[in-house]
């Protein structure tokens, strides 16, 4: 099973504009870069005919899984004919089904919030935050639950959905990470991905782990950044010895 990636899939048809980045831009590039994109772009008078193809696509991906079509169900067939366009409409935007299927998933994510800071914490605060807001919107949309559950039946497309959507959003971390290292305000003698999995191992647990356990506290992301920042331990522990 191949799936390509951004930048490898076909254009679109001549019905429209080439196919914008849309969300696949949002979920692999930084918040800096979303905005530039945004700023660059052309006025749009009205919504382009390809454009509108493609959100029917989506919206009909979306409404078969809603009534409990899962992924192996679905075919480019049975997504042409709930979306009222042809089989060719699709693969001129998606080489196959598993491509669309990473889109659509990513879709039905909220995009990476942006990084304004003024500290390190502040970001840090900002991405944990949208991590909670992530595990409610799981929790609470069963289409997003019942996608990101059934791709581990989808090895490709697990591996995909990895590279364009995870992989980014792993990137900022570490980039707050290290504005947080370079700044003297985080230990320089500890492995940057350990130092991530240390901020973020608190809300994955929760969110992921520990799918009972309550979210709806807009103050956690703020008491578990303070928490891991200020240590958990009541004293200093001891310099190890060198004697035997």
């Amino acid at each position: 099973m191949k799936i390509d990636l951004p930048g490898t899939q076909p254009a679109a048809d001549s019905t429209g504009p080439a196919q914008a980045a849309g969300p696949a831009l949002c979920a692999g590039a930084g918040p800096a870069a979303v905005n530039d994109a945004a700023a660059g772009a052309a006025p749009r008078r009205g919504r382009p005919r390809s454009e509108a193809a493609e959100q029917a696509i989506f919206a009909a991906v979306e409404r078969l899984m809603e009534d409990g079509s899962s992924l192996a169900e679905l075919s480019v067939e049975r997504i042409a004919a709930a979306a009222g366009v042809g089989k060719a409409t699709i693969y001129r935007r998606w080489s196959n089904k598993e491509a669309l299927l990473v889109d659509v998933i990513d879709r039905l994510e909220e995009p990476p919030p942006p990084l304004a800071g003024p500290t390190y914490r502040d970001d840090l605060i900002t991405l944990v935050d949208y991590m909670r807001r992530r595990g409610l919107a799981k929790r609470s949309r069963w289409v997003v639950k019942s996608a990101l559950g059934q791709m581990g039946a989808w090895p490709e497309l697990k591996a995909t959905y990895h590279e364009r959507v995870i992989k980014p959003r792993r990137e900022l971390i570490r980039m707050v990470v290290r504005r947080g290292v370079a700044e003297g305000e985080l230990r320089s003698d500890v492995d940057v991905e350990l130092l991530c999995e240390l901020i973020l191992g608190p809300i994955l647990v929760r969110s992921v782990l520990w799918d009972d356990a309550p979210l709806d506290d807009p103050d956690l992301a703020r008491a578990m950044i303070d928490t891991v920042l200020q240590g958990i331990g009541t004293r200093p522990r001891p310099e190890p010895s060198d004697r035997p």
